[in-house]
């Protein structure tokens, strides 16, 4: 996933996040800091949002349903390894991976998931905290094999 996937998806959802916090256009416009006429011209799919209004949309509704559902995971995190590439999380508590993420590989201490939406990578050690997340596959298994080695 690309910076323009991310704000295609966002821009998309963009109305359903803002009924979801039940805001008027005003409101949703003056929140994430575009006039209300660009924000009708996104809802009606004849504009885009920018990377930077895009991020503020992901930081601002991070606990958006709409958002977690489109993306398999926190908006926040997504936008963070899209802009980075490359993630360590210093210890970082998730879910275990239930709905939107397959195994990919085990040890005995850590696994290596997939999210089944954006095709991500992730490392969890045994009580499911994240330690790593990519799309760069083999930068994953570089760093699942240096925890496995120690």
């Amino acid at each position: 996933m690309n910076k323009e996937e991310v704000i295609d998806i966002v821009s998309r959802k963009l109305k359903l996040v803002r009924t979801e916090y039940n805001f008027s256009q005003d409101k949703m416009a003056e929140v994430i800091g575009i006039s209300k006429k660009t924000l009708v011209q996104i809802e009606k799919e004849r504009n885009s949002l920018s990377w930077s209004t895009c991020i503020a949309v992901c930081s601002i509704f991070n606990e958006s349903e709409i958002l977690r559902m489109s993306f398999g995971e926190d908006p926040v995190k997504l936008v963070q390894i899209v802009a980075l590439g490359k993630m360590y999380f210093p210890k970082n508590k998730t879910g275990g991976g239930k709905i939107w993420w397959k195994d990919i590989e085990q040890s005995d201490s850590f696994r290596i998931q997939q999210n089944i939406v954006t095709f991500h990578y992730r490392i969890l050690d045994d009580k499911n905290y994240r330690l790593y997340s990519s799309f760069d596959k083999e930068y994953i298994y570089e760093k699942f094999n240096g925890l496995i080695d120690k």
